[in-house]
C-alpha cells in the first residue's frame, strides 16, 4: 500500500473490487432477465425496487464507507486497535439499525411501493419482490459493510470472493425459484436472499480463521460518542449521497410511471445496463480510494498525488471503451430484456446518452474517493448532493415536462455533465493542498503548520 509500485497496486486493489461492483450489478441482471419472460409489469416492478434497494444499499454503504475511510486512516498510522473497534460498531450497528427498518417496511409495504411509483398493474409484483427484499436487509447491511471493511485493509480478494459466490448461487437459483417453484417475482427476490446470506458467511470467514489485519471480536464493540463520530465524519454524506440517488429514482419513477409502463421497463433495463458498464469504472476508482487514505494517513502527501492522476488516466480510457462499446450494442442488450419496440426505442435514448458522458460521471466517483480518502465530508456530501438534488431531479422534472419520454431519457446524462463541472472546481483546491503539504514536508513543515494547512482547506 505504502511501498509498492503505485500502477501495480492500484491494479491489485482495484482488480477485485471491480469484480465486485460488477458481481453487484449482475445480481439486478440476473433478476430483471429471468422476470422479463413474465412481462414488461414485471421487469418494470424490478426498476421499482431499485430505489428500494438503493435505500437499504445507501444506509449500509455510510456506515461502511464511514468506517472504511476512518480505518485505512488508522491503519496507515499503525492505530490496528481502534480500527477494529470501528468495524465492530459499524458492523452491529448497521444490522440492528436495517433490522428496524426493515420491520417498518414490511408493516407499511402498499404505501411503500406507492411511493416507489408502481403503477396499478406493476404494484401486485413490486409487493411480492419487495417483502423479500426487505427481510434480507440486515443481511445486505452485513455484508456491504464487511466487504467495506476488507478493501479499507487492503483484502479485496476476499471481499471479491464473497461477491462473486454470491451472484453465482443468485444466477444459479432464480431459474429454480421463478419457474420450478412457480415463485414468479418473488422468486427472483428469494434467490437473491439466499445468495446474500451465502456471501455473508464467506465475508465472515478470513475473520474467522484470523487471516485479517483487523478482528471483529464481539468484545471490540465500543459504542462511544467518538468512534460514532468518526464513522459519521464520512458516513453521512455517502449515505445523503446514495439516498438521493434512491430519491432521485423514485422520481424518475413516478415520473415515468405517469408515461405507462414502457416507460418504467425502459428505464428499468437502460439503467441496469449503464450500472454494468459504470460499475466497473466506478470500481476502479473506488480501489484508488483505500491506497489514498493509506498513503495520506502515513503522510505521503506525493503518493496520494500520483494515485490520484493514474486513477484519473486509466479511469478515462476505461470510460471511453466501455462507453463506446456499450453504445455500440445497446439495441442487442435491450433484446436480451425485452423484445417490445417501444422499450427498445426509449431505451436506445438512455444507455447512448449516458454512454457518452460516462467519463465524466466516474471520474465524479473518483474525485469523491479523494474527498472520503482525505477525510473531507463537506466535499463529499456535496458532490453527492449536486448530482442527486440539484441536478438530476430538476433536469428530470423540467426535461420531461417539455420533451416527454424523450426529456426523460435524457435528464441523467445531463446532470452528469453538471457533477463534472462542480467536481472539476472542488478538486483544485484539494489538489493544491495535497501539494502544498508534500512541498513543505521536503522543505520540513512541522506539525503545527501541516495541521493548519489542512484544517483551511477542509
Amino acid at each position: 500500500m505504502l511501498e509498492g509500485n503505485l500502477l501495480k497496486v492500484i491494479f491489485i486493489i482495484a482488480l477485485p473490487q471491480v469484480t465486485t461492483m460488477l458481481i453487484d450489478s449482475l445480481y439486478n441482471m440476473a433478476d430483471t432477465y429471468f422476470v422479463s419472460q413474465i412481462g414488461d409489469a414485471a421487469i418494470a416492478a424490478v426498476g421499482v425496487n431499485d430505489s428500494l434497494m438503493m435505500i437499504i444499499r445507501a444506509v449500509s454503504l455510510g456506515f461502511g464507507m464511514g468506517s472504511s475511510s476512518f480505518i485505512s486512516r488508522a491503519l496507515g498510522a499503525k492505530r490496528d486497535e481502534d480500527a477494529s473497534r470501528a468495524a465492530v460498531t459499524t458492523l452491529f450497528t448497521a444490522m440492528a439499525t436495517l433490522t428496524v427498518f426493515a420491520v417498518f417496511g414490511s408493516v407499511f409495504l402498499l404505501p411503500l411501493v406507492n411511493f416507489l411509483g408502481a403503477t396499478d398493474t406493476v404494484r401486485p409484483y413490486s409487493m411480492q419482490y419487495a417483502r423479500w427484499i426487505l427481510y434480507s436487509a440486515p443481511v445486505t447491511a452485513g455484508t456491504v459493510c464487511l466487504s467495506q471493511i476488507l478493501r479499507a485493509e487492503g483484502s479485496t480478494t476476499y471481499s471479491m470472493l464473497g461477491a462473486v459466490s454470491g451472484c453465482v448461487i443468485n444466477v444459479a437459483l432464480d431459474p429454480i425459484f421463478i419457474k420450478v417453484f412457480g415463485f414468479g417475482v418473488a422468486g427472483a427476490a428469494i434467490a437473491t436472499d439466499i445468495s446474500k446470506v451465502i456471501s455473508l458467511f464467506i465475508l465472515l470467514l478470513p475473520f474467522i480463521r484470523r487471516k485479517c489485519v483487523i478482528s471483529l471480536k464481539p468484545s471490540l464493540f465500543t459504542p462511544t460518542k467518538e468512534i460514532y463520530g468518526e464513522l459519521a465524519k464520512m458516513g453521512i454524506p455517502t449515505m445523503l449521497r446514495t439516498s438521493m440517488m434512491s430519491i432521485a429514482t423514485i422520481v424518475m419513477n413516478n415520473v415515468a410511471a405517469v408515461f405507462g409502463d414502457v416507460a418504467l421497463a425502459a428505464m428499468s433495463v437502460a439503467n441496469k445496463s449503464l450500472r454494468l458498464v459504470a460499475s466497473a469504472v466506478m470500481g476502479f476508482g473506488q480501489g484508488f480510494q483505500p491506497i489514498a487514505g493509506y498513503s495520506w494517513g502515513a503522510k505521503k502527501y506525493d503518493r496520494v498525488l500520483k494515485a490520484f492522476k493514474y486513477t484519473s488516466i486509466v479511469g478515462a480510457v476505461i470510460g471511453v471503451t466501455l462507453g463506446t462499446t456499450l453504445a455500440v450494442f445497446a439495441r442487442q442488450v435491450i433484446w436480451i430484456f425485452s423484445k417490445d419496440p417501444a422499450v427498445m426505442e426509449l431505451g436506445l435514448i438512455f444507455i447512448v446518452s449516458q454512454s457518452i458522458v460516462l467519463v465524466p460521471h466516474v471520474w465524479v466517483m473518483i474525485a469523491t474517493g479523494l474527498f472520503q480518502a482525505l477525510g473531507q465530508p463537506f466535499r463529499s456530501g456535496l458532490m453527492g448532493l449536486s448530482r442527486q438534488l440539484v441536478a438530476l431531479i430538476p433536469s428530470v422534472l423540467i426535461l420531461s415536462y417539455l420533451f416527454e419520454e424523450t426529456g426523460l431519457a435524457y435528464a441523467q446524462a445531463a446532470a452528469d455533465m453538471f457533477s463534472f463541472l462542480l467536481a472539476v472546481i472542488l478538486v483544485i483546491p484539494v489538489i493544491k493542498m495535497v501539494r502544498n503539504l508534500r512541498d513543505g514536508q521536503i522543505a520540513g513543515i512541522n506539525g503545527v503548520e501541516e495541521s493548519k494547512a489542512v484544517k483551511e482547506n477542509e
